[in-house]
Parts: structure tokens; C-alpha cells; sequence
């Protein structure tokens, strides 16, 4: 006979996962969502109650509140989940219905609840003749066995409390590789001083740079010892969080049995107990007096609790410790667990923890291939965590030393590229870790995520693609960035190079005003608005290449940005662009102030108008009026000012070419009269204005007659006699560096 409150939980729940996972919604809810964004300011309880629908609707706005206000779907979407992780959440209903039971009925179920896990457990991870403790937190266990350790060590304890502590301070001892925060975490929890926890460093010498140094520790217990101290536990990975290197478990267990010390070992590298082949360093683990296991990242089960294996044979202790307990409800953790086991079965549990491991070893060979990769992996036979990094090749840095500044800027590309990878492919499960002696890195772990997130192989063929475009922009960008550094100062003062080490980018500029009668405070809000506009306008341009404002915890502000580029950029036509751009809007600024009455004046005093310029001409194909000073100095009309004068290079780019993009054609093909790149630009640019960005500010064109030949008509050809004799009066009337302002006369 089937429970007919046990059936409807099973159907509330299906009902609550379909509507809470359902991705495609009516207008009325997206509008309804709209609204309840901006009430979601925590309220009063309404007086009348509310039904089921209305309330999962509103758990619904919650969990997407986000992607509504910013109008694209989140990248921290709840995955989906499938039917094995519906039964670990069956686990947690099944688990409040439980515990309304009888309480002999409860005691029961729930002692045969946590029998048949721990059995299964222990033979799935060759843990024989062990006991469990689950617990929500994955430190906890830990926690629980070492006051397991202090009750057992310390025989009056129970009575006497901490005071039997000050006889012989106890020591627990980790790996500088094990997770940060866990023995403060200890020591708080335990009510222990600081100096209680002995930090052991790692081989230097021979052996993984991430693995405990065994020697070093045994001499740091025989200190402890002959200073009076307690040498209680020692702390092992088999996969450090960080490279996933497994310890010498074996030789510590050797010493831990000699000292008479508890040896405890977590790291995801304890998933593989469960496959048919286990390297003997994992192997060792089964040794171990606890361990720590979590289940839930390895099975892709949500809410699953981290469990803990142990051998101690005084129930009353394990007692004492929170290890075990006599209340029924709490044993009801294992539930979920419970279900989920039984749902996989031992065969579905070995496949997903072997998929994982082949999605390893499949992305380290794919790896191998790439010349820019190094990889750091402890056993590249059998290796369930992948850690890699960028290397340039060339660089310093792949034979282990840095010149100044370029572990950082590493660094930065390493955090670049990770960050990429894991946007691109979000199955992939890809995250960036910081090491100590090898700086940024990126991890794939499918071990913690391929269950989670459905990681396949499809998804690992999909990386290596992304990863191959990724590196060839990475290593053309590192290439140019000593280019990009020595264009900019070659414009000094106008350009500033700001040696911003963590951008991962071609480099950081800022344009400098060079008003230096101004005032420094004005003169600094002056010069970040122009260069605001100046990063508006090369954001309007037609490039591929990314300028922005740079990270929050950018140096710098105020500055330009300049991302990843290609390795056919031409940098010297990109920097005159900036450059060229900065001055427009300055002058521009000026030219706006020069017509107000009294303060043209006063600026033209301050910031005088050049006199070298004689004479201005139009040029009819071009749309623009320009300077004469060409014509007189070379005794001839010039056909158009220098490229290098005007902000966008545009005499060689091809249709459909992006801007700085240096053209692939041969020279004889790019190579073209004047009269042929004049037409060029003109069917290009029919009004003479760069195709993105708007034309550098210059004085009014005077009306002017009809003109039936030559293309450049002097403007002092359009004056009479008698204005032309004052224009040159008014020249030779004013000191150099000064014009009359002929505008208030």
C-alpha cells in the first residue's frame, strides 16, 4: 500500500522543479517580474495567507530577478537538474515528513537509513570497517574528529576541560597546500591559540612543489616533542586545492603511526577509491585514521551533505565528539544521500566519476599539443585535475625567472584567458587559481564540476578551439606591447604611457592637456573629460580593438585601455589616431571658448593662436579648408595635408577593412598616385569625415564663387588688393606666437 502523503510530496515537488526551471515565459509574467523588482523591498506579511502557485511565482522572480535587469540570461543560472539530483531534494522533503513519525517508528528508519549508507560508502571507497559522520559543512567533520583526538589523548578532558591543555600544548599539523582558513577555522572552533597550528612547508627540492615536505615535518614533531608540546594530528591532501597534488600518504602514515598521531585526509583525488584501477599514492588514503569525502560535486547531487569516514572504537567518545548522536531527527542528513545512492547504483557511481577522469586525461593530451601551454600536472598518466598556464614563447619566464614586471603581466594574461575560457564554454567548469610559485593558473577539474554542470567531451573539443584563437591574440598582443610603450613616448608630451602591469591588453594611455598655465585641479578635471570623450570616439571607430576605462582596481584613472590586438595592428597608425584625436578635442574646447567676448581675450592672451599659419585653402575635393603654410614653403599648391595630420589613416584600407589593420596586398598593389588615393578617400568618405569618428574642428568655410578649374583655390586669391595688404600688415603688426584678434575690431 503506497502512502498516499509520501505520493503527493513526490508530485509537489516535480511541480514546484517545472516551474521553477521553466525558461520560457509569457509577457504577462515578464511584466509582473518588472513590477516586482521594483517592490522588492522587504515588506509586512499580509494578513491573508497566499496559495502554493503564488508563492513558488514569487521564489521564480527572485532566482531571476537579475537577468530581468540587465535584459540577458545570467551566467549563474541554475543548472539543471536532472532526475538523480530530484531525488536528493525528494531527500529533504521525504526528510521534514519523516521526522512527524513515531519516535520508535523514526529511530528505526533512521538507524537503517545510516547503516546502509555507511556500508555503501565504505566498499564504494575501499574504507573498511568505518563509521560516518554527515555534516553540512565539509569542515565540520574534521572539526569533530579532532575533539574525537583531544577526548582520547587527553584522559581528563571531560572533566577538567581546557584546563588539562596548559599541561602539554597540542599541535595539529597541515600542509602549506591545504585549503586557506582551515586551521584558523580549527583553532576557533576548538577554542585553540594560533600557535597551536604548525604549518609545514613543501618539497623545495626533489619531489612536487605542492606536496608535503616529510622530512622537514618529522623534524618539526621531534621539536615539538622535546619542547614539551603534544604532536595530536596531521592534516593530508590526496588533490590540494589549489594543483590537485596528491601527498606522500604512505610515508605519512609510517610517521604518524611512529609519533602516535591522527592522520586526516580530504581532496577530490579521494573520488577515485571508487574505479577499478587506483594508483597506490591514492591508495594509501584507505590507511588513513578519517577522511573526508564529498559526494555531492562528484554525483552532480545538490544539497547532498560532505561525509566523514573514521576508525575509533569508543562509541562513548565519538559521542562526546559530535561524531554520532542520539537524536533520530539528525540522522536523517543521510536521506538524500540514501536515495540518490540507490538511484545511481554502484555502476552509475563508478561512471560518473570515470567520465570525469577520462574528461581529464582527454583535455591534458589535447594540451600537449598547444606550443604556448605549459602544464603543471603532478602524474600526466593519471592526472584527475588539469592545471595550465599561457607561456610566451621567448619569454623569461619559462625557465623559471621574471624580469621586472612580467610575472605580473603573465599573470594578467593568465586571469585573462581563464576568464574567457570559462564565458565561452560555461559547461566547461574552468576556473583560475593562484598558486604561490607559479602565480595564475587555470584549473579543469571535471572531478568538482563535469557532474554539476554536464561537462562532455564535445565541451573539452570546444575549449582546446577557443583556447587556439585566444593564444594566437595573447601572443600578438604580449609582441606588441614594447611597440605600443616606445609609439607612445615617441609623442610625448601629448601622450602619456601608463605602465599598468596587471592589464591584460596592448597597454594604457592617457591623453595630457598642454595647458600648463592652467590650474592643477582645473587642468585634472579638464583633462579627464577630454580624455572621456577621447575613449567615446575610439569606441565609435570601425575597429575590432576594445578601448575602455580598465578594472576598478585600476592604478589609474582616467586613463585609456587599449585590449587585445592582432598581430597585423599596425600600433604607430593606432597611437596617432589617439593622439590626433586628443588634440582635436582640446583645440575643440578652445575654439568654443575663443568666441565668448572677454574670455577669448583672456585665452588668446594665455594660449596665443599660432602665426606661423599665412593663408587658408579650400580644397574642393576634399570638402575642407586648410592650411597655406605647405604652398609657401615649397613654392607650390599642395594636393592634401600629410595622413599623419588627420586622425584616421585611411589612404590603404580596403572596403571591408577594420581600422589600424595593416592591408595584406602586395606593395605594388597598395602603391598609388595621389590623384588615385584622393578619388579613393572621396568614394569613401564623400564629405571628407572619417567613417566613424567625427572630423577635427576647423574655422567656417567662407562662401566661394563658382570655380571651373583647379582643384585648390588660395583664399587670399578670393580677397581685394586692399585686404590682402591689411592681412599682411595685421601679420607683421603682432609678435611671433600672437594673432590679432581680428574678430572684436
Amino acid at each position: 500500500m503506497v502512502d498516499s502523503t509520501l505520493d503527493q510530496v513526490g508530485k509537489n515537488l516535480s511541480e514546484a522543479m517545472r516551474f521553477l526551471g521553466e525558461e520560457q515565459r509569457e509577457p504577462e509574467a515578464a511584466t509582473e517580474r518588472q513590477h516586482f523588482s521594483r517592490s522588492c523591498i522587504p515588506g509586512p506579511l499580509q494578513g491573508d495567507g497566499q496559495d502554493v502557485a503564488t508563492i513558488l511565482r514569487l521564489v521564480h522572480n527572485l532566482i531571476h530577478e537579475e537577468e530581468d535587469e540587465e535584459d540577458k540570461p545570467s551566467q549563474n543560472r541554475m543548472q539543471n537538474v536532472g532526475e538523480h539530483g530530484q531525488m536528493a531534494l525528494l531527500g529533504h522533503s521525504l526528510a521534514a515528513y519523516i521526522s512527524m513519525m513515531d519516535k520508535e517508528q523514526l529511530r528505526k528508519l533512521t538507524t537503517r537509513i545510516q547503516s546502509d549508507t555507511t556500508l555503501w560508502l565504505c566498499r564504494l571507497f575501499r574504507y573498511e570497517n568505518g563509521s560516518t559522520c554527515f555534516h553540512e559543512d565539509d569542515r565540520d567533520g574534521l572539526v569533530k574528529v579532532c575533539r574525537l583526538v583531544i577526548n582520547a589523548r587527553y584522559e581528563e578532558y571531560a572533566t577538567e576541560g581546557y584546563v588539562v591543555l596548559n599541561t602539554r600544548q597540542p599541535v595539529i599539523y597541515q600542509g602549506a597546500s591545504c585549503r586557506s582558513g582551515l586551521g584558523q577555522h580549527l583553532c576557533s572552533q576548538l577554542g585553540l591559540p594560533l600557535s597551536s597550528l604548525c604549518t609545514v612547508p613543501c618539497n623545495t627540492l626533489f619531489g612536487s612543489q605542492h606536496q608535503m615536505d616529510v622530512a622537514l615535518l618529522e623534524k618539526l614533531i621531534k621539536e615539538d616533542i622535546n619542547a614539551g608540546k603534544l604532536p595530536l594530528l596531521l592534516i593530508a591532501n590526496a588533490g590540494t586545492p589549489g594543483a590537485g597534488h596528491t601527498d606522500k600518504l604512505g610515508r605519512l602514515k609510517e610517521l604518524c603511526d611512529q609519533y602516535n598521531l591522527w592522520l586526516h585526509v580530504e581532496g577530490v583525488n579521494l573520488a577515485t577509491l571508487a574505479l577499478g584501477q587506483v594508483t597506490s599514492s591514492i591508495m594509501a588514503a584507505t590507511r588513513s585514521d578519517s577522511m573526508t569525502l564529498t559526494p555531492g560535486p562528484w554525483l552532480g547531487l545538490p544539497a547532498v551533505t560532505a561525509v566523514t569516514l573514521y576508525r575509533h572504537e569508543d562509541p562513548a567518545l565519538s559521542l562526546a565528539a559530535g561524531l554520532t548522536s542520539s537524536h533520530p531527527v539528525e540522522k536523517l542528513r543521510a536521506l538524500p544521500l540514501w536515495l540518490s545512492l540507490q538511484y545511481l547504483g554502484h555502476n552509475g557511481i563508478v561512471q560518473k566519476i570515470k567520465h570525469a577522469t577520462t574528461l581529464s586525461q582527454q583535455f591534458l593530451q589535447k594540451l600537449q599539443s598547444l606550443s604556448c601551454i605549459k602544464t603543471l600536472v603532478e602524474d600526466e598518466s593519471d592526472s584527475p585535475v588539469v592545471l595550465f598556464k599561457f607561456n610566451q614563447e621567448g619569454s623569461t619566464a619559462s625557465s623559471g625567472s621574471f624580469c621586472a614586471g612580467e610575472k605580473e603581466v603573465c599573470d594578467a594574461f593568465n586571469r585573462w584567458l581563464g576568464e574567457e575560457l570559462a564565458e565561452l564554454v560555461p559547461t566547461s567548469g574552468i576556473d583560475v587559481v593562484e598558486l604561490e610559485d607559479e602565480g595564475t593558473c587555470i584549473r579543469f577539474s571535471p572531478l568538482l564540476t563535469a557532474a554539476v554542470l554536464g561537462t562532455r567531451e564535445e565541451d573539452v573539443e570546444s575549449i582546446v578551439a577557443k583556447m587556439t584563437e585566444l593564444i594566437f591574440v595573447m601572443s600578438s598582443t604580449m609582441s606588441l606591447r614594447e611597440d605600443f610603450r616606445e609609439e607612445t613616448h615617441k609623442r610625448s608630451p601629448s601622450l602619456r604611457y601608463i605602465n599598468e602591469l596587471a592589464w591584460p591588453g596592448l597597454g594604457v594611455v592617457r591623453y595630457e592637456m598642454q595647458a600648463n598655465r592652467m590650474d592643477e585641479d582645473r587642468k585634472k578635471q579638464e583633462q579627464e573629460k577630454i580624455n572621456t570623450e577621447l575613449l567615446k570616439k575610439l569606441q565609435d571607430l570601425d575597429t575590432d580593438i576594445l578601448f575602455s576605462t580598465g578594472p576598478e582596481f585600476a592604478t589609474e584613472q582616467g586613463c585609456i585601455f587599449v585590449g587585445m590586438v592582432a598581430d597585423d595592428v599596425d600600433v604607430s597608425d593606432l597611437v596617432d589616431t589617439i593622439a590626433a584625436l586628443g588634440r582635436d578635442i582640446e583645440e575643440s574646447g578652445k575654439g568654443m571658448l575663443r568666441q565668448l567676448p572677454v574670455v577669448g581675450s583672456v585665452l588668446n592672451w594665455f594660449s596665443p593662436i599660432q602665426s606661423s599659419i599665412k593663408g587658408r585653402t579650400f580644397s574642393l575635393a576634399a570638402g575642407s579648408l586648410d592650411s597655406t603654410e605647405a604652398t609657401y614653403s615649397t613654392k607650390a599648391q599642395a594636393d592634401r595635408p600629410s595622413l599623419q595630420d588627420t586622425p584616421i589613416s585611411s589612404s590603404k584600407k580596403l572596403p571591408g577593412q577594420k581600422l589600424f589593420r595593416r592591408a595584406g596586398a602586395s606593395t605594388d598593389s597598395t602603391e598609388t598616385s595621389s590623384t588615385q588615393a584622393e578619388a579613393t578617400f572621396q568614394e569613401e568618405n564623400p564629405t571628407g569625415i572619417g567613417s566613424s569618428i567625427n572630423p577635427p574642428i576647423s574655422p567656417p568655410t567662407p562662401e566661394t564663387p563658382h570655380h571651373t578649374s583647379g582643384d585648390l583655390v588660395s583664399e587670399k586669391n578670393l580677397k581685394s588688393p586692399s585686404e590682402i595688404d591689411d592681412s599682411e600688415d595685421s601679420d607683421d603688426m603682432h609678435p611671433e606666437g600672437q594673432e590679432a584678434e581680428g574678430s572684436t575690431r
